[in-house]
């Protein structure tokens, strides 16, 4: 009898045994399974966040020389005409971020600052020269760099970087969804976060 009741405790704790490795494989799977995922859908969203805007503006540009002292000036001119494209990006392939699979935390360590990039045409108009002052390659340097100065004063007092930065957080929202139905957290530095408090990422 006794070795009878001693197979069946030993039947037994082997069952629970079987069955405790069996959950336990199975847990480690589904977390792994969730963790590839999270990894999969940030691969998923590592593209520029792309906000495009068009400027134009006309440009004056002069330049005078004196010779032999202020008697006699030799000037040189030109009337540009700029049309720009102007793209704002944020490249997500550079976000840094970590997966820790025993808190279930998506932790977003650094956020990508926004790429400008000017794409100006220039059209030259009523461009003059006199033979002792003539145009040359530093001229038009000039005019390209002094140009990308005033767009990009044009580019900062616009709504552009505010809808690059909607966009941004759009895709970043998808983060919070992924991660609140699988039961981790989203985090920013020290902060877990919400879906309200996603504003706060723009704010430190």
């Amino acid at each position: 009898m006794k070795k009878v009741l001693i197979g069946v405790v030993v039947a037994l704790a082997g069952v629970l045994v079987f069955r405790s490795c069996t959950e336990s494989n199975k847990e480690k799977s589904i977390l792994q399974e969730n963790t590839m995922l999270i990894q999969q859908q940030i691969k998923n969203v590592s593209k520029l966040v792309v906000t495009e805007g068009h400027f134009a503006e006309v440009y004056n540009y002069k330049d005078s020389q004196e010779l032999f002292g202020q008697l006699i000036t030799a000037d040189k001119k030109a009337l540009v005409v700029v049309n720009a494209e102007v793209t704002i990006a944020y490249d997500l392939s550079k976000l840094v971020f970590e997966l820790n699979e025993e808190t279930k935390t998506l932790h977003i360590k650094s956020i990508p600052e926004p790429e400008i990039k000017i794409n100006p045409d220039f059209e030259y108009y009523d461009v003059t020269a006199d033979y002792l002052n003539p145009f040359k390659a530093k001229d038009y340097n000039v005019i390209k760099k002094n140009v990308r100065t005033s767009l990009l004063k044009k580019v900062e007092a616009s709504t552009l970087k505010t809808n690059a930065k909607n966009r941004l957080l759009s895709e970043l929202s998808k983060f919070y969804v992924l991660t609140n139905s699988m039961g981790w957290a989203l985090q920013y530095n020290d902060q877990v976060l919400q879906g309200n408090s996603l504003e706060q990422l723009f704010k430190d």
